[in-house]
């Protein structure tokens, strides 16, 4: 009797901590669209085709250093502009796509200070979301995210974001490239049971970095398909409606033993 009573209590205390870190249960067929590095293709490409389905995305923009190859292949400011006046989430990859495991706190402050004040020049709302670039992280970086306050961090990993279990600064996510159709397409079948599937693409297509290229034809095939089987397609900071992040940083510990690079 006395177990039995002491199961229930248990069971109540972990109900009670999934309700504080839920703000709603989260759907079935729940899909976040992510976008790294602010290729020219993701302007002229993704954001016509994410208006023509109604999905909502958010748009990681950063700066390589002035020797990449030909600045037209990267979207300017102007077009960053445009893609948070169509609605789009405009969020953090650091100015120079730093490995920000590897930075001191000042250099990380920098680094996304460069990002946020180009944002507030041009009244594009503040980031408050954030992506490693080339997937690059320590538990230092989660430490500077705190101090910065931002909400959500995206990672690697090849699997499914539950938000019971994974801290917010380390969301795990499937990346796209011309050759693992299948891979993503069974990924989309794990947005169940309360977990999200949250996608990395890059340029659609992407000239520079052809390892990370999504051909447009591709591209749109996923985007119909998430059309035809009725998935809800939202940005990262649309999760807020869903998680309570403060509630989520502070019960939920990092686990750094979990894969998080794809």
């Amino acid at each position: 009797m006395i177990k039995n009573i002491l199961v229930l209590i248990a069971l109540s205390l972990f109900l009670q901590g999934q309700s504080q870190i839920l703000k709603q249960e989260i759907p079935d067929k729940l899909v976040v669209l992510t976008f790294d590095d602010a290729p020219a293709s993701q302007y002229s490409v993704v954001a016509p085709m994410l208006k023509e389905f109604g999905f909502g995305a958010t748009f990681f923009v950063c700066e390589f250093p002035p020797n990449y190859k030909d600045s037209t292949l990267y979207m300017n400011w102007r077009q960053i502009k445009a893609l948070d006046k169509m609605g789009f989430e405009v969020a953090n990859h650091t100015r120079t796509h730093a490995n920000v495991g590897k930075l001191s706190q000042m250099e990380f402050n920098t680094e996304l200070e460069y990002i946020e004040n180009k944002c507030d020049s041009l009244r594009i709302a503040k980031p408050k979301n954030f992506a490693y670039p080339g997937y690059g992280l320590n538990a230092l970086a989660l430490e500077f995210l705190q101090k910065k306050d931002y909400n959500f961090a995206r990672a690697g990993g090849s699997r499914a974001y539950d938000p019971l279990v994974d801290h917010p600064y380390l969301i795990p996510s499937w990346a796209t490239d011309a050759e693992n159709k299948n891979e993503i397409m069974s990924s989309l079948d794990q947005a169940k049971n309360g977990k999200i599937v949250m996608l990395t693409i890059h340029g659609v297509p992407d000239i520079e970095h052809p390892w990370v290229n999504t051909p447009p034809a591709l591209f749109r095939e996923y985007l119909q398909y998430l059309s035809d089987h009725n998935y809800k397609v939202i940005s990262l900071r649309d999760l807020e409606a869903y998680i309570d992040v403060d509630e989520a940083k502070r019960k939920i510990v990092p686990d750094f033993n979990k894969k998080l690079k794809n």
